[in-house]
């Protein structure tokens, strides 16, 4: 009698990383404060009203608070939302000190080469953290770390997010040089929601070719 054939291993039941994630959301909120500040800082500038900057970054802190409030009430870490309404008020804080309006971005823009630089450091010495992020959200803690195909998954997937702050500091620095704030204030409106939401798309493809057919998924750690 011929042996029976192999079981075929069963299709992996893995959520996508847009589930995890939470796709664009955290972008578009915050972009808010950052449209609230054009926007404020255009209107006075042309009615011709006293300190437009300090309009603008008013504007901003309020918006931000009110993003914040409406994020803790739907059931967000009120740390993770803090901390953003945070960046809003250092941003203010800054413009309102050197009186340039382009210096409301400057928070951005260094926070996008910090960010850069530690995915990429991360990769390198292979604690990526998208497994960390990923690893958290699913309670593994660092059960990642001793698969080999789901730790080169993670490093692989990385490099899409160090990829999208990359292309940020390109549009935005000389933008910041320049001083075009309107510029500034579409391409950090428009430009960051979609990055993030096309790095979201594409790590679950690269992290999922890194596995081999059998492996039982990002769940399930071997």
């Amino acid at each position: 009698m011929a042996p029976d054939p192999a079981p075929r291993a069963a299709p992996r039941q893995d959520p996508g990383l847009a589930e995890l994630l939470g796709g664009r959301a955290g972008a578009v909120d915050a972009s808010v404060p950052v449209a609230a500040f054009v926007v404020t800082w255009l209107i006075t500038g042309w009615t011709g009203a006293v300190y437009p900057i300090n309009w603008g970054a008013g504007a901003a802190i309020v918006a931000g608070a009110v993003v914040a409030g409406w994020r803790i009430r739907a059931g967000r870490k009120p740390r993770a939302v803090l901390f953003g309404l945070a960046g809003v008020v250092a941003a203010a804080a800054i413009v309102l000190i050197t009186g340039r309006a382009s210096d409301f971005f400057l928070v951005q823009i260094v926070s996008n080469a910090g960010s850069a630089l530690a995915w990429a450091i991360s990769i390198v010495v292979r604690w990526p953290l998208l497994g960390v992020v990923v690893g958290g959200l699913l309670g593994q803690r660092t059960r990642w770390r001793r698969d080999p195909d789901l730790l080169r998954g993670y490093q692989r997937a990385s490099w899409a997010w160090v990829s999208q702050y990359v292309v940020r500091l390109a549009v935005f620095l000389p933008l910041w040089a320049a001083d075009q704030v309107v510029l500034l204030g579409l391409a950090r409106t428009v430009l960051s929601p979609v990055l993030v939401g096309l790095s979201v798309l594409a790590s679950w493809p690269l992290l999922r070719t890194a596995l081999p057919d059998d492996h039982p998924g990002i769940r399930h750690p071997r």
